[in-house]
């Protein structure tokens, strides 16, 4: 009996354990349904995080150097940073300092662990650290890591009391009086995308698609040679340009604006450029075509652009094979029909790495509309080479002539170069301007004096004397290339 007693108890213990190992397992599947655990870890957490505002009161706001993804640098990041400069004039003990617009002065930033405080508001004080982050680890140990660029930013700190006083008031008027500082302080920059890379021990590694130097073309409007009425045409287009961020908001387009510039050499394209940038104070960002490796790239050139600016590709007919791709489709298509052996296709030009598809998103896609107030200026000297989808209105907005001196250009010319409004050689000049082609550039060289004994007559007798030899070979020159074409006909 009592051993049946025992194997009863040891049976109904088995069963008992069974029971709540199955109920617990029930129990704690319907526990996860309804998150229990994750309650009580964020009832907890609350908890935790009055202790430590009870050690540490402060509260930050972090301001990283770059926005989406480091993919475009952030606005506010440089306006802090202009807005601090003042501080640190004054309080920080180590400083960068960078050229300002007044060649003698300097504009100074902190360098990483320095700290400045600030006031707020009467009697609320803040706090500012700039930072850095090193890059997380790769494969390639520390020196991978150098590889890539560290990740800077300042933190605000400031206490729990005072929030609301300092995102809604504080920053808002940190960004304003940021943006006044960086108008003042501004030194308009030529770019070329050429990628950059500089090593500190204040900033780690930084990079950036583009390099830079200080933007000091003279040229302006006003010494430009060009007709008068076709120069204010041009201004008051800049100027509707310029002032038309509702105008192209109400209309649903990009504030953007291209320009195409197609003419002879030395008919002034680079000149006009350089007249619209100081005439606009804007940026000017050169890309060369040929050393951007994929469309992706382009595209990533373009974000890191800034508003304020005009991004130019001078030379675009001979930048990339952009012109006959669709011309030696259809051609090849007209053989086929008529039943010709297509030709074995071209070799790829390895350094045509971007193409015409990529051009055109680059210039009208979705991601032409990322910042405002840019123009897209193209240059060539063939204007009939290029793909009518690349110059069409809408992608190269207004069309602008380049073309040789006329006599209006001249009369500015003789003007600027010898002060003089008439003279007994301007009709002589004007009647062989209307005779041969002569670029302004060329005639502003023979405008200029070559030594101290030359005048108003000795240059314009130079000129006249030029363009007559230029007159006198016109003639020669066809008579010379009929006879050249014979030769080669007869051959």
């Amino acid at each position: 009996m009592m051993e049946a007693a025992a194997v009863w108890g040891g049976l109904n213990s088995g069963v008992v354990l069974s029971l709540i190992a199955v109920l617990w397992t029930v129990v704690w599947q319907n526990l996860q349904r309804l998150q229990l655990h994750t309650y009580v870890g964020r009832h907890m957490n609350r908890h935790v995080r009055r202790l430590a505002a009870l050690v540490d009161p402060y509260h930050s706001v972090t301001i990283t150097e770059y926005d989406g993804g480091r993919m475009k640098r952030s606005e506010a990041f440089e306006e802090v940073k202009a807005y601090l400069s003042a501080s640190c004039a004054r309080d920080v003990r180590n400083v960068r300092a960078e050229a300002a617009k007044d060649t003698d002065k300097l504009v100074l930033s902190m360098v990483d662990s320095e700290e400045v405080f600030d006031v707020a508001a009467e009697g609320v004080t803040v706090c500012w650290l700039a930072d850095s982050t090193p890059p997380p680890r790769t494969d390639g140990g520390y020196w991978g890591r150098r590889a890539q660029e560290n990740r800077r930013f300042y933190r605000l700190f400031f206490l729990d009391r005072h929030r609301d006083l300092v995102i809604n008031t504080y920053l808002p008027r940190v960004r304003k009086q940021g943006r006044a500082v960086m108008v003042k302080n501004r030194q308009r920059k030529l770019f070329t995308n050429i990628s950059n890379e500089n090593w500190s021990y204040d900033e780690g590694l930084t990079r950036s698609a583009w390099s830079h130097v200080v933007f000091e073309h003279p040229k302006t409007f006003d010494t430009l040679a060009m007709e008068p009425s076709k120069k204010k045409e041009i201004m008051e287009d800049l100027n509707m340009f310029k002032n038309g961020k509702e105008s192209y908001a109400r209309v649903g387009k990009a504030w953007k604006r291209g320009y195409l510039l197609y003419g002879p050499p030395g008919t002034g394209k680079s000149a006009m450029i350089a007249a619209m940038a100081n005439y606009l104070d804007y940026d000017i960002y050169d890309i060369e075509l040929t050393s951007v490796n994929t469309n992706t790239d382009l595209r990533k050139l373009f974000i890191q652009t800034t508003s304020k600016s005009i991004i130019v590709i001078e030379d675009i007919d001979c930048s990339l094979d952009l012109t006959g791709a669709r011309k030696k489709e259809a051609a090849a298509d007209e053989d086929n029909k008529d039943g010709a052996r297509p030709d074995k296709p071209d070799k790829k030009d390895p350094s045509s790495k971007v193409t015409l598809s990529g051009l055109l998103n680059f210039i009208d896609g979705l991601w032409s509309a990322c910042g405002g107030e840019r123009l897209i200026v193209f240059t060539t000297n063939h204007v009939e080479k290029l793909d009518p989808a690349l110059i069409r209105r809408g992608r190269m907005d207004k069309h602008i002539e380049m073309s040789y001196c006329g006599f209006e250009a001249f009369k500015f010319l003789a003007n600027m170069y010898l002060q003089i409004d008439s003279h007994e050689l301007f009709p002589a000049v004007q009647a062989l301007l209307s005779q041969v082609e002569m670029t302004p550039a060329d005639v502003a060289e023979n405008l200029t004096p070559k030594s101290t004994d030359d005048n108003a007559d000795s240059s314009l007798r130079a000129l006249v004397s030029e363009l007559e030899k230029k007159a006198e070979d016109k003639p020669n020159g066809v008579k010379n290339g009929q006879e050249e074409g014979e030769a080669e006909h007869d051959s």
